[in-house]
């Protein structure tokens, strides 16, 4: 007999996820043990392409792992633990209180510590919103929820397929795009007056080349010491504490 598990955001087998799907209800991404494509699988994966659901393919091992000894019959998803919102639900909220739109771009951040941490910042920052890329971004996971004390349910997070036309979008609504990273202008030094969104990097990477190449002005925080980076939620939070110093006219 199937198991219908929820294991805080991970919903786990074939009839479980199947119905999932079925539901409407957002879904971060689901997980196929590799070699799996037998029976409803293959439906399985046919309604998430339909719905441009993100399939991740995985070791059987670690999806063993993920759902504590569970049968998970080849298959698990994540649902968010939290509701998406949209980017025009994030414009219209900064107009609603009357000021110019402060959004944080989060480009292929993978750490959940690392999301929740910047989410924190954002919320006690002003920030009006967070945009996600759907792919190579960890999703609103309960990881996510927890390290940010309770922020994320105060701040609207959009999910997009394509950041750099995402960009291009904000920027035709006189929004400047600002990218932290090395080799640029110095924060402090940085006028980050009217409606401004900033991209925060990969923790490894950084920013990706063509979202760089989209964004008007690069920032970048001094390094003192041996190492020549900060890790992405401090970089975000110190950068984001001068919008918010300026915006308040301190």
């Amino acid at each position: 007999m199937e198991e219908n598990i929820k294991n805080d955001n991970l919903i786990i087998g074939r009839n479980a996820v199947m119905e999932l799907l079925k539901s409407g209800r957002e879904v971060e991404n689901v997980l196929i043990a590799k070699g799996e494509r037998e029976g409803s699988i293959n439906r399985i994966i046919a309604m998430c392409r339909e719905n441009g659901i993100v399939i991740k393919n995985v070791d059987r091992k670690k999806l063993d792992f993920m759902c504590a000894g569970a049968n998970h019959q080849g298959v698990a998803a994540n649902v968010p633990a939290h509701s998406y919102s949209t980017i025009d639900e994030i414009l219209e909220y900064a107009e609603s209180k009357g000021e110019a739109p402060f959004i944080v771009i989060c480009d292929e951040i993978e750490d959940s510590h690392n999301l929740g941490a910047i989410i924190r910042s954002a919320e006690a920052c002003g920030a009006h919103g967070i945009i996600i890329p759907k792919r190579r971004n960890v999703g609103l996971n309960f990881i996510v929820a927890k390290t940010s004390c309770g922020a994320l349910e105060y701040m609207k997070v959009a999910r997009v397929s394509n950041l750099a036309s995402t960009i291009d979008m904000l920027k035709k609504k006189n929004i400047w795009v600002y990218c932290a990273d090395m080799d640029g202008q110095q924060w402090c030094k940085t006028d980050f007056s009217g409606g401004c969104a900033l991209v925060i990097g990969n923790e490894g990477k950084g920013v990706g080349r063509l979202v760089k190449e989209k964004c008007d002005v690069t920032v970048s925080l001094p390094m003192c010491g041996k190492v020549n980076s900060l890790n992405a939620s401090v970089a975000a939070g110190i950068i984001m504490y001068e919008i918010a110093r300026q915006r308040l006219g301190l």
